[in-house]
């Protein structure tokens, strides 16, 4: 039986609402999930960083020689010193640990670099043709070195072990202006996240309540950290919150303006790290269902000023309507049977 829930936001339905479109990426903080561009850019200089620093170790001569510098002892062992360098911050960026703190490293050594270049060209000068290439090499690294390190400590990119990562995205039918306007009135998101008690905001900041396990509920201080106005809106949580998260919204036009593609990223550590996100998934509240379900809500009331929900998405966890994921598991295998 369908039951219909009607808001009062000031929304105007759309006049033609159409059959959604949706998307949804889902992952957990592992080496299988998708990563933002920020982070694959630090993920190849990561590997870029463990083939420079084995060719340093294995053949630091070789190397000395390309870069138009003399191949004696000393700088052998120079090279092989930054070899070991190369090596260290390349496997701490394809560690996803602090890989802000790995990519200013990097920009630190590029600087380093340049200076070491400087006095040994003092020395012997190679042709000038050759050494405007590859200073020009070195300073083209470090530009994309400190990008991307910038770019990560905007998203605060650096998650968390046991931190789940759930990416989705939705296309509805209204602009970009209009649904980034709905979403930075913070206090609207209860009205089509379901496990959301309230958002209350003050003096900048906002306080976040969500329902919590066996009928309790969790609390957290949250800010903006970036704010473009029809593009972009992203949030964290304050240090020392119960469940330390963040999230980002991009709104991206479709053809002729006249739709958006919503895309959601959140992380978050679950109070009882991994061992609660398996319970969750068992009793019907993974987390990429929940984002999903808050998504078509917020097509629903963006394009029609309502929601319509059915006995799916009224009941809490296992539900006729709505198997644990257990139970689909065991009837799938059934089936196959």
């Amino acid at each position: 039986m369908e039951s219909t829930q009607h808001l009062t936001n000031g929304l105007a339905p759309a006049r033609r609402p159409r059959a959604q479109r949706e998307r949804a990426i889902v992952t957990r903080a592992s080496a299988q999930a998708r990563a933002s561009a920020p982070e694959r850019r630090a993920l190849g200089l990561g590997w870029f960083s463990v083939g420079l620093g084995l060719a340093q170790l294995v053949a630091p001569r070789r190397v000395a020689q390309l870069i138009g510098i003399d191949d004696d002892e000393s700088t052998c062992l120079t090279m092989r010193a930054l070899g070991v360098r190369e090596l260290v911050c390349g496997v701490g960026l394809l560690s996803e640990t602090r890989p802000a703190g790995w990519a200013w490293a990097r920009f630190a050594g590029d600087v380093m670099d340049m200076a070491l270049l400087g006095y040994a060209w003092q020395r012997a000068t190679p042709p000038a043709e050759r050494a405007l290439s590859i200073a020009g090499s070195v300073l083209g690294v470090a530009v994309v070195d400190a990008q991307t390190a910038l770019a990560l400590e905007r998203e605060g990119a650096a998650p968390h072990a046991e931190g789940v990562r759930v990416r989705q995205g939705i296309t509805i039918r209204r602009s970009p202006d209009d649904v980034y306007a709905f979403f930075r009135r913070l206090e609207n998101l209860p009205t089509f996240m379901h496990h959301l008690q309230s958002v209350v905001e003050y003096g900048g900041r906002s306080r976040w309540r969500v329902n919590g396990p066996v009928g309790t509920s969790v609390e957290w201080d949250a800010e903006i950290i970036e704010d473009q106005p029809g593009r972009r809106i992203a949030w964290r949580s304050l240090p020392g919150a119960d469940v330390p998260n963040q999230g980002r919204v991009d709104f991206r036009p479709g053809p002729g303006g006249l739709d958006t593609e919503v895309i959601v990223e959140l992380r978050y550590d679950p109070p009882v790290g991994a061992v609660g996100v398996t319970l969750a998934k068992l009793f019907g509240r993974e987390p990429s269902q929940e984002v999903s379900a808050d998504l078509r809500r917020l097509k629903q009331v963006l394009e029609t000023g309502e929601v319509m929900q059915s006995d799916a998405s009224i009941h809490r966890g296992m539900h006729p309507a709505r198997p644990s994921a257990l139970s689909a598991k065991v009837s799938e295998r059934k089936v196959s049977r």
